[in-house]
């Protein structure tokens, strides 16, 4: 790929300003705190925000300047870093680390859902493909394709371009989560999936069995292609929102050569939030579970509430670290079950500042009362979901400001 001399000036300017904010003082004590903190001995709450659907409120693809995708993707990558640290003042570690991910392509499983939508962004629906027993028989495993050539010219092009000011290195996530229900209702639909917990249960079984055998075998070919990487750093994504750094992995006997024992993992089963705890368990986590253990510490959930499937989760998980609190999760039990044992994930409702208008004093008042719920706890209070701020790009930096002076507050 040929770089304009523009270009290549605004990227290395971009890059300089990241490695600058990276050399800060409150970097390395970000990270130390994260260390702490997921060992379990918290200095106080932490806090974190996520724009992601709400860059385009803050920080539009428009606003990238380079030519073509790859640059373009990265200068709004340098870009967002840098807004992050101007404008969202919460505890995400900045480092001068500039990953390059692999590129992989993944197949299907043989039969693919047709999504129906109206528009780019909003509701959709979809056609699941896998109708009837005689269907399965055409699933099989997805393919794996690792495109080495295009993922070196990938990091020989950031090196080139500002290897000399941030640290480039081979470093992605090749999956988010294991939790494997988004694949089912894909293949067989949501309405369909809760008829055949009583219906056809059988094919149900045969079904989740079919997704653990197929995504464990993703995974071992992820590991022996040496493709893994650690997401133990401080600028780490893990789970559904948290920060990654910790001592305690990897492993005792790694040699470099990244294991899934060396690393974090997500589990959640979203889809299945109007299920029961003995179908969940039946139908969703005793398949999660094979993957789940191959791991050295795990997250579990996102947006569904888990208040009722904690004791399953904290039973079954051995290695269970972080758990999400949803906002529609019953936070006085959940601080309950939890204790000062595990992460307790606080995800507050995006609506209070993605909505029509913002009651900011409401935001204090919720934040306070988690705080004060969850006393004792390991908590985390993490702003996500946020698709939209109504053009109002102060709202996610107002509620970090809120959330950091109380978790100051409580230390």
């Amino acid at each position: 790929m040929s770089v304009s001399e523009k270009d290549r000036r605004i990227l290395r300017r971009l890059a300089a300003r990241v490695a600058e904010v990276a050399a800060l003082p409150v970097q390395a004590e970000r990270g130390r705190l994260w260390r702490d903190f997921n060992a379990l001995k918290p200095h106080r709450p932490m806090v974190l925000a996520f724009p992601e659907g709400g860059w385009r409120d803050l920080l539009p693809d428009g606003a990238a300047e380079c030519e073509g995708p790859v640059l373009r993707a990265w200068e709004l990558r340098l870009r967002r870093t840098i807004h992050r640290h101007e404008h969202i003042h919460d505890d995400w570690p900045i480092t001068d680390l500039f990953s390059v991910g692999w590129v992989v392509n993944v197949g299907d499983y043989g039969l693919k859902e047709t999504v129906i939508r109206t528009e780019a962004l909003g509701s959709y629906r979809w056609d699941a493909p896998l109708k009837a027993p005689q269907d399965f028989e055409k699933l099989h495993f997805r393919s794996i394709e690792i495109d080495r050539e295009q993922t070196a010219r990938n990091l020989e092009l950031a090196s080139d371009l500002f290897g000399d000011v941030l640290r480039v290195r081979m470093h992605g996530s090749l999956w988010w989560s294991c939790g494997m229900t988004w694949a089912l209702i894909n293949l067989r639909g949501l309405q369909q999936v809760m008829v055949d917990m009583y219906e056809n249960p059988q094919l149900l079984h045969r079904l989740m069995a079919f997704l653990r055998d197929a995504t464990l075998s993703e995974l071992d070919t992820f590991e022996a292609e040496a493709i893994l990487s650690l997401n133990t750093g401080p600028d780490d994504y893990v789970g559904s929102g948290g920060g990654g750094g910790t001592d305690e992995l990897p492993a005792d006997d790694f040699d470099g050569r990244v294991r899934m024992k060396d690393m974090w993992v997500l589990g959640e089963s979203q889809e299945f939030v109007g299920v029961g705890p003995a179908q969940f368990y039946e139908f969703a986590l005793q398949y999660q579970l094979p993957i789940l253990n191959r791991f050295g510490l795990v997250c579990y959930g996102c947006c569904e509430p888990l208040d009722h499937k904690l004791d399953l989760i904290i039973e079954h998980i051995p290695r269970l670290r972080r758990v999400s609190v949803s906002p529609w999760c019953d936070r006085a039990l959940a601080a309950q079950k939890l204790g000062d044992r595990y992460v307790y994930s606080w995800k507050p409702n995006p609506a209070m500042i993605c909505g029509p208008g913002v009651d900011y004093e409401a935001v204090e008042r919720a934040t306070r009362q988690t705080i004060e719920i969850a006393r004792g706890c390991c908590l985390e209070m993490v702003m996500k979901d946020t698709h939209t701020f109504q053009g109002d790009a102060q709202r996610i930096a107002r509620w970090t400001d809120i959330a950091s002076r109380l978790a100051a507050e409580a230390a």
